[in-house]
C-alpha cells in the first residue's frame, strides 16, 4: 500500500460534527439493515431469505417498528450531515476536485496493490465511494417512502417502476450500502490507525500502523 506522509500528531482529522454523524449513522444503518432483512423475509423479492438470527424485530410488525424508528434517525442525521457538508465547505474540501482520470489511475494502483493513503485526505476511490454512498442513502429514503406510501406518493413510485420497482431499488440500494460498509470495515482493519481519529478527531501519534 502506497503511503502519503501522515498528518502531524494531534492535527484535526475529523470535526466533531462529522464524528457524531458517523456514529449515529453506524447505529441507524445497522438497525435499518437488520430490520429490513426481517421485512424482506416476510415477502421475498428473490428465491432466498436471510437467516432469522441475522434479523431484527422478531416478526414483521416488530421489524417495521424498528425500521421506521431508525429511518427517522437516519433522515435527520443525514440531513444534518449534508447541510453541514455543504455550508461548512466540508464536501468541497474533502471530495473535490474529482475526475474520471484520477479515479482510473487510483483503480490501476489498487490492482497493483498500491493505494495512496493519508489520514484526513481521501484518495479518488475513497472520494467516489463516499459520494456514491450518499446517493445510495438518498435512493434508500425515496424508495422507502414510495414503498410506505405508494398511493400518496404514486408519482415518486412511478419513477421507480411502481411499488415493485421501488422495492427493487430499495433492495439494491441497501445491498450497495452494505457492500460499502464491508469494504470500509476491511480497510479500517488493514489500516487500524484510521479508526482513532473517528473517536478523538485528531491524528494519532506515530507508532500505529
Amino acid at each position: 500500500m502506497d503511503s502519503i506522509p501522515a498528518a502531524p500528531p494531534n492535527a484535526t482529522i475529523h470535526p466533531l460534527v462529522v464524528r457524531i454523524c458517523h456514529w449515529i449513522n453506524v447505529v441507524a444503518i445497522s438497525i435499518m439493515v437488520l430490520s429490513g432483512w426481517r421485512i424482506y423475509d416476510a415477502s421475498p423479492l428473490f428465491p432466498f431469505r436471510f437467516p432469522p438470527d441475522l434479523t431484527l424485530g422478531g416478526w414483521l410488525a416488530g421489524a417495521l417498528q424498528w425500521h421506521f424508528a431508525a429511518m427517522w434517525l437516519l433522515v435527520a442525521n443525514g440531513l444534518a450531515y449534508v447541510l453541514y457538508g455543504v455550508f461548512s465547505g466540508h464536501y468541497r474540501r474533502s471530495f473535490f476536485p474529482l475526475t474520471w482520470g484520477a479515479i482510473l489511475h487510483e483503480f490501476a494502483n489498487l490492482l497493483h496493490g498500491r493505494i495512496s493513503h493519508r489520514l484526513g485526505v481521501y484518495n479518488p476511490l475513497q472520494k467516489s465511494a463516499y459520494l456514491v454512498v450518499i446517493l445510495l442513502g438518498i435512493a434508500l429514503v425515496l424508495s422507502g417512502l414510495s414503498i410506505w406510501k405508494p398511493v400518496q406518493l404514486q408519482e415518486l413510485a412511478a419513477l421507480m417502476g411502481g411499488y415493485e420497482g421501488a422495492r427493487r431499488v430499495h433492495f439494491f440500494a441497501m445491498a450497495g450500502v452494505v457492500g460499502f460498509v464491508v469494504v470500509h470495515v476491511v480497510m479500517v482493519m488493514l489500516v487500524p490507525r484510521t479508526l482513532v481519529p473517528m473517536f478523538t478527531g485528531h491524528a494519532p501519534r506515530e507508532g500505529g500502523k
